[in-house]
C-alpha cells in the first residue's frame, strides 16, 4: 500500500513539473513577443507557434493530456457517425424557421399596436 503511495506521490510531482514547465513556456512565449517587438511579426508569430507547440507536446504527456486527447479522438469517432442532413433539409428547415419568426414577430407588432391603442385611449 505505501509503494503504491509513493508511486502516485511521485507520479504527481512529476506531473506538476510537467505543468511548471507548460506554464513557463507559455510564458516564455508572452515575455518574449513582447521582448523581440522590433523584430518581424512573421517572425515572433513563429516563435510563439514554435514554443506553444512544444508547451502542447508536453502538456500531453500528462495525464489529463492524455485524457484529453483520449476526449478528441473519440469525439472525432462520433462525429463521423452524424448523420448530417442534405442541403434541400437544411433549406426547408431554414424556411420553416423563417417563416415561424415572422409570424411571431407580426404578432408581436399586432399585440403592440392593440395594446399601445389601448393604453392612448386609457391616458387620453
Amino acid at each position: 500500500m505505501s509503494e503504491r503511495a509513493e508511486g502516485q506521490s511521485g507520479s504527481s510531482v512529476l506531473e506538476g513539473v510537467k505543468w511548471v514547465i507548460v506554464a513557463a513556456l507559455v510564458a516564455t512565449a508572452v515575455a518574449g513577443n513582447s521582448y523581440f517587438s522590433e523584430f518581424s511579426p512573421l517572425y515572433r508569430a513563429l516563435g510563439v507557434l514554435v514554443v506553444g507547440l512544444l508547451a502542447a507536446f508536453v502538456a500531453l504527456q500528462t495525464e489529463q493530456g492524455r485524457a484529453f486527447n483520449q476526449l478528441r479522438k473519440d469525439s472525432m469517432v462520433e462525429l463521423r457517425k452524424v448523420v448530417w442532413p442534405t442541403r434541400q433539409e437544411t433549406l426547408q428547415t431554414t424556411l420553416i424557421v423563417l417563416v415561424f419568426v415572422l409570424i411571431v414577430a407580426l404578432l408581436m407588432f399586432m399585440l403592440d399596436w392593440v395594446l399601445n391603442g389601448a393604453i392612448s385611449a386609457l391616458i387620453g
